[in-house]
């Protein structure tokens, strides 16, 4: 359930004069579910995260490539947007956006059967009494970030509700997702990357971790053409909190070079 917000720490480490925009994919943080609406949706899919891209970079820059750097989820949608719109994309940089293992075609029907159970069940997130304890809840998600940078991130990950804060987020993003990832067509699109692409991973490998130490995950990026990996250590999934300074730092060399 990140935010925008998260990219503060990277942005206050760069050093050049960029112009930087960071927005809020759909259904995360400030903005909506849908279009003018903050009501709830029964799922989200990668093509809507597509066309929201598609038109906010037409709106910011129509006549220039932009430079994208996105993490986790954003790096999948960016990768996939980097071979889908070519000429749109001047550099990217991937941040812990692995893609995930085959969708195995068998289990589809029980997949299907599991989404439409959870949509008959009402569906939210916790409270929590103060942003003390949503800063709290961060910690104890990832034990390197600190006090301040928790409760920073706390006024943008939660917003008020009665007594207490929830997460700024469609709770819909909890349910299984029921559309399939389909290798092939994902492979179709990084296959079409004309720009470089940075592709920065953490040593630090847990379970999270696990499909990106199979051979398959290793043919998977050869089919990107311009590609150079980068680890980071002292860092987890969450590497643009754990190692700012280094993450900034690796972007605008890249960026000034690519």
């Amino acid at each position: 359930m990140d935010v925008s917000a998260s990219f503060q720490f990277v942005v206050d480490a760069l050093a050049g004069g960029w112009r930087v925009v960071a927005p809020d994919w759909r259904g995360f943080g400030l903005s909506e579910a849908l279009p003018g609406s903050a009501t709830t949706v029964d799922s989200y899919a990668f093509v809507d995260y597509l066309g929201d891209l598609d038109a906010l970079l037409a709106h910011l820059s129509p006549d220039q490539p932009v430079r994208l750097a996105a993490h986790s989820m954003g790096g999948n949608v960016a990768t996939l947007y980097t071979g889908i719109r070519p000429e749109r994309v001047a550099g990217l940089v991937n941040l812990e956006g692995f893609g995930m293992p085959a969708t195995d075609p068998a289990q589809a029907v029980q997949r299907y059967r599991r989404w439409l159970g959870e949509l008959r069940e009402p569906i939210d997130f916790r409270s929590y009494p103060s942003l003390e304890a949503v800063a709290e809840k961060l910690i104890r998600n990832n034990p390197r970030l600190s006090l301040p940078k928790a409760r920073f991130l706390a006024r943008h990950w939660s917003r008020p509700d009665g007594d207490g804060f929830r997460l700024q987020a469609d709770p819909a993003h909890r349910r299984i997702n029921p559309i399939p990832y389909r290798v092939d067509e994902v492979l179709s699109c990084w296959r079409e990357i004309t720009a470089p692409v940075l592709w920065v991973a953490t040593t630090e490998r847990g379970t999270f971790h696990q499909f990106t130490r199979t051979e398959e995950y290793r043919q998977r990026l050869t089919t990107i053409r311009r590609l150079i990996e980068v680890d980071v250590t002292d860092a987890g999934h969450m590497v643009h909190h754990d190692q700012p300074g280094r993450i900034a730092g690796l972007i605008e060399e890249f960026f000034r070079h690519d």
